[in-house]
């Protein structure tokens, strides 16, 4: 197994994506420099990469795009948007589309190596789910029975089927804004009430199940325009 997280760097230019896969691979990387979405995408077949270090100011199919797909194949991928504005607007929509963090050019070097160092500890900080618990606010979700334990005294409640899959996906990418459409998406079920308010109304009663104060939820938060975020607890 290859230990070091293999990043791709998505530039169209190609002196830009040569420097750039240079000091990421100087870094103990494991680094692909591609030209653009058709390379990301044949790449994609082969493996799941760690990072995408991803320009917004791709020809034909542009960043944006790119991140939405991204995001849809994988909850896990860390993604960089990186671009020559600096106008909040581009934040904005970049992060919208399921992007982890944004850079603008110019940037130094240190700056980039600190934000995916910060990326790929939150993404593959997934390591929550690899034992059979995680710990979700004053309850214990058992991956394996698919229950909320009280660890207080062992007691169990059932999850709906789509209770549960919210809730593991919200495990999986703990600290990262999710959107409320991927989340319905990916955790949709013939139960699942058909119109846009359906993952709140499930949050609301996850809420009710796992936090200490639902009024107050410090397990799943809130992200304003976005969605919902996993925290998980301190100790």
């Amino acid at each position: 197994m290859e230990p070091r997280p293999h990043i791709v760097v998505v530039e169209d230019e190609a002196t830009q994506r040569q420097l750039l896969v240079d000091y990421l691979t100087r870094q103990n990387f494991r680094v692909t420099g591609l030209d653009g979405g058709i390379a990301l995408r044949k790449l994609f077949e082969r493996e799941l990469p760690a990072l995408v270090l991803l320009d917004v100011g791709l020809p034909g199919e542009d960043g944006f795009a790119l991140a939405r797909w991204l995001r849809e194949k994988s909850g896990r991928i860390g993604i960089v948007m990186v671009t020559v504005a600096s106008d909040t607007v581009d934040r904005v929509v970049g992060l919208e589309t399921g992007a982890d963090d944004y850079i603008a050019k110019p940037f130094e070097p240190r700056e980039l190596l600190a934000r995916v160092k910060s990326v790929l500890r939150r993404t593959t900080g997934a390591a929550v789910t690899q034992g059979p618990r995680v710990r979700m606010g004053r309850r214990v979700l058992d991956l394996e029975r698919r229950v909320l334990v009280n660890p207080a005294d062992d007691s169990e409640e059932t999850l709906t089927a789509s209770e549960f899959d919210l809730l593991k996906v919200l495990a999986e990418n703990p600290n990262r804004p999710l959107q409320r459409d991927w989340l319905l998406e990916v955790t949709a079920h013939r139960e699942m009430e058909a119109f846009d308010r359906a993952i709140d109304l499930r949050i609301t009663r996850l809420r009710r199940k796992i936090e200490l104060d639902p009024a107050h939820p410090d397990a799943i938060r809130t992200v304003r325009g976005v969605g919902y975020m996993f925290v998980p607890p301190n100790e």
